[in-house]
Formats: C-alpha cells, sequence, structure tokens
C-alpha cells in the first residue's frame, strides 16, 4: 500500500508560501541594495563636494577683512571652517595642522560619534597618507574621509578633511530594513492563515466529491454533488454527477437483466428439470421429453436474446447509423415478413426519401410489429404496413384485422413481460417483443405509437426523427 502523501491543501499553501517568501526576499534585497547604494552616493558626493569646495575656497583665498586675501595655510582652514561650513549628521570637517616634532593641532566642525581630536594617530595617518580618499576604523564604526593638502603652511604638513561616519548613516537604512523584514514576516504569517482558508474553500468542492465516492455503492448510486457557479470545480461536479448517472443507469440496465433473466427463465428451467426427473424408459415417452425439453430450451435461448438485445440498447454503439433508401428500405420489410406467416399482406404506402438510420434495427422493430400482428390474426386476414415521410418525421407501421388492444392495455403494452388482455393467437411469447420495439424507437430518439378500438384490429407505428443524408446523426442509446 502506497503511503499517502501531503494533502493537497497543505501542498497549495506551501507553494503560495514559497511564492511568496520568494518574492519577499527579493524586495528585501532590491530595497537593501538601493538603500546602500544610496548612503555610499551620498558620502561620495558628499566628500567630493566638500573637498571641491574648500578647493576653490582656497584658490580665491578670500579673506573675510575687506580687500585682503589669506595667504597662510592655518589661516586658510580655520576661515573656511568658521564661515563657510554646515555639517550634515554624522559628518565631520577637520583643519589639521602635523608639525615637525609630530604634534597634531586640529580644529572641527561638526558633531562626530567618537572625539578625532584625541586619536591624533588616526589624524595624523591621514595627512601623511598619499591616498586624497581613504577610510579608517574608530569605534564608532568606519570613517570614510577626504583631504585636501595645503602646501602654504610653512615648515608643517596641513591638510582640509571632510569625513563621514558611514555605519552611523547606514542607520536608518539598517532600521528600514528592518522595519521591511518585520513587516514581511507578519504579512507572511497573514498570507499562511489566508492560504489555508482559501485553499480549503477552493478545495471544498473536491473534497465533497471524494466524499461522495467514497459513500457510493452498488447498491446506493443516488448522491449527487450540488454544482454552483460556472468555474472549473463546478464543472468537474457537473462531470461527476453525469458519470453517476451513467453508473446508476448500468447498473439499474444490469439488475434489470439479472431480474427480467431470473423472472422468466426460471420457468421453462423448473418445466425441463422436472420432465427430466420423470422420464421413464418408454422409448416414446422419452422421445416426447426431449421435444418438449427442445422446445423450452429454444424459448429460454429467444429469452436471453431478447433480454441481451433490452440490455444492449444502454449502450452507445447499439445504433450505426447510415444513409438508407427509404423505398428500399421498405420493400425489404415487406419482403420479410410476408415469409412469417400465411396472411394476406398489403403494402399500401412507400416512402421515397433517403435518410440516415440504422437499417438493421428499424427491420428488426418493424418485423417484431409484423410478429406481433401475426400472433393476433388467424390464416388469410389482411395485415397491412408502409412507410411514410410528414413534416420532420418519418413513420413505419403494421396495421392488423385482430381483436383489437382495450384502452387499459394499451399504456403498458410497451412494457417489458406485459401482455395485452384481449385477443387471440400465440401467448406463449416472453412479453419482450413490443418492449425491444420501444427501445430502439426512443434509440433514435423517436416514439413508438398504438392506434386500436377494440374489435376493430390495431395499429403500431414508429415514428423518427427525419435525418438529412448531408446531415450528421450521432444517436446512442437510450
Amino acid at each position: 500500500m502506497a503511503r499517502p502523501g501531503l494533502p493537497a491543501r497543505v501542498r497549495i499553501m506551501g507553494w503560495l508560501l514559497a511564492f511568496m517568501a520568494l518574492v519577499l526576499a527579493v524586495v528585501v534585497v532590491v530595497v537593501w541594495r538601493l538603500l546602500t547604494s544610496d548612503v555610499e552616493n551620498r558620502v561620495n558626493r558628499g566628500l567630493e563636494q566638500e573637498t571641491n569646495e574648500f578647493v576653490e575656497f582656497a584658490r580665491l583665498g578670500r579673506d573675510p577683512r575687506p580687500g585682503r586675501t589669506i595667504t597662510d595655510g592655518n589661516r586658510l582652514l580655520e576661515a573656511h571652517l568658521h564661515n563657510n561650513q554646515y555639517p550634515e549628521p554624522n559628518e565631520v570637517h577637520l583643519g589639521v595642522v602635523v608639525k615637525d616634532d609630530g604634534t597634531v593641532l586640529s580644529t572641527r566642525r561638526g558633531e562626530t560619534p567618537v572625539d578625532l581630536a584625541a586619536d591624533d594617530a588616526l589624524l595624523r595617518g591621514i595627512v601623511d597618507s598619499p591616498e586624497s580618499f581613504g577610510s579608517a576604523p574608530t569605534a564608532a564604526g568606519e570613517l570614510r574621509w577626504a583631504k585636501v593638502k595645503l602646501t602654504a603652511a610653512g615648515p608643517h604638513r596641513a591638510a582640509f578633511i571632510t569625513a563621514f561616519f558611514v555605519d552611523a548613516v547606514r542607520a536608518g537604512a539598517d532600521q528600514t530594513i528592518r522595519l521591511l523584514l518585520l513587516v514581511s514576516v507578519i504579512g507572511f504569517l497573514l498570507a499562511a492563515g489566508v492560504s489555508w482558508v482559501v485553499a480549503g474553500r477552493i478545495l471544498a468542492p473536491i473534497r465533497t466529491v471524494r466524499q461522495a465516492a467514497a459513500a457510493i455503492t452498488e447498491h446506493d448510486l443516488t448522491r449527487r454533488i450540488p454544482v454552483h457557479g460556472k468555474d472549473d470545480i463546478a464543472a468537474l461536479a457537473e462531470q461527476f454527477n453525469a458519470m453517476l448517472d451513467r453508473l446508476d443507469q448500468a447498473f439499474r440496465t444490469q439488475r434489470q437483466f439479472l431480474d427480467d433473466a431470473s423472472h422468466e427463465l426460471r420457468t421453462p428451467i423448473t418445466i425441463v428439470s422436472g420432465h427430466l426427473e420423470l422420464m421413464g424408459d418408454d422409448p416414446r415417452e422419452r422421445a416426447e421429453v426431449v421435444r418438449l425439453c427442445t422446445d423450452e430450451l429454444d424459448r429460454m435461448n429467444r429469452i436471453v436474446q431478447d433480454l441481451l438485445l433490452l440490455a444492449k440498447a444502454e449502450r452507445p454503439d447499439f445504433l450505426r447509423p447510415a444513409p438508407v433508401s427509404l423505398p428500399e428500405l421498405t420493400s425489404d420489410i415487406d419482403a420479410k415478413v410476408r415469409a412469417l406467416a400465411p396472411r394476406r399482406w398489403v403494402l399500401e404506402s412507400m416512402a421515397e426519401d433517403e435518410v440516415v438510420l440504422d437499417a438493421h434495427r428499424v427491420t428488426q422493430a418493424v418485423v417484431q410489429l409484423a410478429q406481433n400482428a401475426v400472433q393476433h390474426t388467424a390464416d388469410g386476414d389482411e395485415i397491412r404496413l408502409g412507410s411514410a415521410v410528414h413534416g420532420e418525421n418519418v413513420s413505419f407501421w403494421v396495421t392488423d384485422s385482430g381483436p383489437g388492444i382495450a384502452e387499459a392495455d394499451r399504456a403498458a403494452i410497451f412494457d417489458r413481460f406485459a401482455r395485452g388482455s384481449s385477443g387471440r393467437g400465440d401467448r406463449s411469447g416472453a412479453g419482450l417483443g413490443l418492449a425491444i420495439v420501444k427501445v430502439i424507437a426512443e434509440a433514435h430518439h423517436g416514439v413508438v405509437r398504438v392506434l386500436s378500438e377494440p374489435g376493430s384490429g390495431a395499429t403500431f407505428g414508429v415514428e423518427l426523427p427525419l435525418v438529412a443524408v448531408d446531415g450528421e446523426a450521432s444517436w446512442g442509446g437510450s
């Protein structure tokens, strides 16, 4: 026995959550990269802008005092820092002078997480670095700097330094990412709950189908699934109900066949068995028993063939429609019925069209009607038959001159094993002939009719819808 897999509801939920997790992960990564890139660009642009502003200020050398220029490097640093600089948060501007003895003097503008003026080694390293841009570790994280060296500082080394505490600048972006992660987790959990409910609602009709299928047995095929809407689930329910209808019909046909067979075959089997048990040694008696048993076996064979035909009427291949010439078909039927019994057969009408139908089944039905007429007439009595096209239908009929059919019998004579209460003739039939005529007519989507008055004979007719030769026929079982 195969191990059960994950329920469909769990799989649907898993796929939806996996897709959502992927989307959220992509969004978080993209936003993080964009924010990080924005911080990097802002820091780099700020460093470049400040150094360019200092270079321009140094080139002009304007002194706040009217009519003077600044030529001293230390004075240039002080003037620029005190008159032109407004650092951003986490940005610092420094004027640094390193004397020959290594002493570091600095002037600062801007609030900083750590006191850079107290870190002589850091400032000395930046001033002495051959690079114009760089970064250095501090207690507050990465310090990214840019500098402009001064050549008018006398015997000392001097530089203008602008710098950002990058980790502090990134803090805002990191806070945004953390908030986005929190929102994503909450959204993911909400999506999990929603997907569980939605998957349950989507699968509810399928679960109903499964439960209905589990509850169905060959003794109870009455359950049906309610159909709501016009979506794929509704289509599935409709198809399942149609399948149950076909199964119900198949089981009813099977049960009908078994009931009919047990009902009708019990008598001949009892007769044969009883005579065989009582058969003596007298040759004439044996011959009579053999004749009687053979007759009963022949009757059993006819009953079985009729029952099989009625059972087969439910199958889609019961009919094989093809183009048929009505004059030729009517002539063939007339020739066949004349061999049934010595009656005065009259062909009173013959249709002239060419239509699509199953000639074999139609012949079978009309010959059965003729056989029924023979059973209710005597030698030399008149039996008329014919065919005609009227409106959208084609009709075949057989009229006898027998005793007719009582009005009370007309509604039931086409049922299985039914026999009329009036008339004479051979009453040994199983009562399946008119039932066979009915299923053949219904298989063609037609009807069978009877017109009769007691004592005035009866007319049995098969009326079928007219299907032209250039049309399409798709008849199946009734």
